[in-house]
């Protein structure tokens, strides 16, 4: 009988490496714990920002407490980390919000599955209780749930409250009514649809962020063409991504040899001709209004300025889209066939003024539900974060549109939740309910985190905030202005039901996944090889 050799064999390439068990567990619980801890301290209305600094020459700072961004600019090495930076971006992308939320719930719950997994309970044990919790939670958030969506003037103001909510934990909490009002009314005109390409953010340095307004139309950040009209009324709007700039022999290492200077000027008459039709052609469509993406050359603009046409170029892609959808247009790269294209139509299109930058505004268009909101700020980087948090609460309410169940905010429905699923581990036999109880802990931080944030007694507020949960006031939550609790529905402090299911299920899930890993495999590098055939 052949002995078996006790020797560890190893069955990866050279370079490869291997951690297994409770090592591989570790790891992955070290690493979804220290993204949690690095984004808790932005959570709630009294959350810190954190700067940001990017590499490379420009060395761009950004000032941000978006828990999305704050993820998405660093670069983690940790698989399970990696996983809470995916699940942050697909909240943001999914329904906007909670994304420091979410990635804090998902720690916290593999903060307390290492615990469990340490009293030497079973990864699949705790799952199976985590699995139940989550319904418990889920039943609980959504009988607790109010729904206006029939009640025009409740619904505004849970719009209203829903987008001060939101902002009150971003840069733009000290104008919070102001950009509530303006979020609200950018999503009102969009009549149920929650196409928020038809509202469009422009960004001017001068003012402060209270100068900030709604525009009714369409804002492109252009000048108009020389010798050109500045003012058109009934515009018929052509949108073109061709180039307009001289045709020359665009083929690359072509040259041309001339005997004589005549024939370089015959050479120029030929290409002038040739964009003299080009322009023919695009005069045919029976336009006043020409923008193109590319470049238009002097040349050009002078024929559409001869024949009274306005012509914009270099106008942004994006730009140009958004464009195109408001105006009812397409965009054309060829001109040969008139009728087969769709032209943009508005009823004003003029020069305005915005501090020191002129731009085209366009009024009247075929899309009316298109809006513009002008942010003003003092700095590039005030800016960027206030068109961040707007973008939250314009994502947060169309989907609230659309999913018309709000909850209370300010800790109130994680609460809720934790008391359910506090309940359903008193009834529940066996160590699921050990789980269970973990799970409602986890539930409980958040609230414990956001007073943490804002200097307060935490464990004194959620005590009392579980004892006020316990006698019944299920309304109750945080009140952050008077370090106390109070009633949300009182202080109209709303949020998303939509974004709160989405946490909750999306952190679960998470945390689960992360939990069951016992095995991580890294592939072993590539090797460097000289490259012997250089260019």
């Amino acid at each position: 009988m052949a002995s078996l050799s006790l020797a560890p064999v190893n069955i990866f390439k050279a370079g490869a490496d291997e951690e297994k068990a409770e090592t591989a567990r570790l790891s992955s619980f070290v690493g979804a714990i220290a993204v949690g801890d690095l984004v808790k301290s932005t959570l709630g209305p009294k959350g810190m920002d954190k700067i940001l600094l990017s590499g490379g020459r420009e060395c761009s700072v950004t000032v941000t407490n978006d828990g999305a961004t704050i993820l998405k600019s660093i670069g983690v090495d940790n698989p399970a980390a990696r996983i809470l930076v995916e699940l942050s971006r697909v909240q943001d992308d999914e329904v906007g919000d909670g994304t420091t939320s979410v990635t804090v719930l998902a720690a916290e719950l593999l903060r307390e599955a290492e615990l469990l997994i340490s009293r030497k309970l079973h990864p699949q044990t705790i799952i199976s209780g985590w699995r139940k919790a989550t319904q418990a939670a889920r039943d609980a958030l959504k009988k607790a749930a109010v729904d206006h969506g029939d009640d025009e003037v409740k619904f505004y103001q849970d719009l209203m409250n829903i987008a001060r909510t939101t902002l009150s934990s971003k840069l733009l909490t000290h104008h919070k009514n102001h950009f509530a009002r303006l979020a609200v009314e950018a999503v009102v005109r969009l009549k149920g649809s929650g196409n928020l390409e038809a509202v469009h953010v422009i960004k001017k340095l001068g003012g402060s962020l209270i100068d900030s307004y709604l525009d009714e139309g369409f804002l492109l950040d252009k000048k108009i063409g020389v010798n050109q009209p500045k003012r058109i009324e009934n515009a018929k709007i052509l949108i073109a991504n061709s180039s307009m700039d001289t045709d020359k022999i665009k083929i690359f290492g072509s040259r041309v040899r001339v005997d004589s200077t005549a024939k370089v000027a015959e050479v120029e008459q030929a290409e002038k001709e040739k964009m003299k039709e080009k322009v023919d052609q695009i005069l045919k469509h029976g336009i006043n209004c020409f923008i193109n993406r590319q470049l238009i050359y002097n040349y050009p603009e002078q024929l559409f300025g001869a024949a009274g046409v306005m012509a914009i170029e270099h106008a942004d892609f994006s730009g140009i889209e958004r464009l195109a959808l408001v105006t009812g247009g397409e965009i054309a790269s060829t001109f040969d066939h008139p009728e087969l294209v769709n032209l943009g139509h508005c009823k004003v299109i003029e020069e305005v003024m915005i501090g020191e930058d002129k731009l085209l505004h366009f009024s009247g268009v075929e899309l009316g539900e298109a809006c513009t909101i002008v942010l003003r700020g003092a700095t590039q980087q005030i800016l960027d974060e206030a068109e961040r948090s707007l973008h939250d609460a314009l994502c947060v309410l169309a989907q609230t549109v659309k999913e018309t169940r709000t909850v209370y905010g300010g800790g109130c429905s994680e609460m809720l939740m934790a008391q359910a699923v506090f309940e359903l581990a008193v009834r529940t036999p066996g160590k699921e309910a050990v789980a269970m109880e973990s799970f409602a802990k986890a539930l409980t931080m958040l609230p414990t985190i956001i007073a943490d944030n804002a200097g307060y007694d935490s464990a004194d507020l959620v005590a009392q905030l579980r004892a006020a949960h316990t006698e019944g006031k299920a309304t109750y939550g945080l009140d952050m202005t008077n370090s106390t609790i109070g009633d949300m529905a009182a202080l109209g402090i709303t949020e998303s039901f939509q974004v709160k299911r989405q946490v909750l299920l999306s952190a679960s899930e998470a945390a689960e996944m992360i939990l069951r890993v016992d095995n991580i495999i890294k592939a072993a590098p590539r090797k460097r090889v000289p490259d012997h055939h250089p260019c």
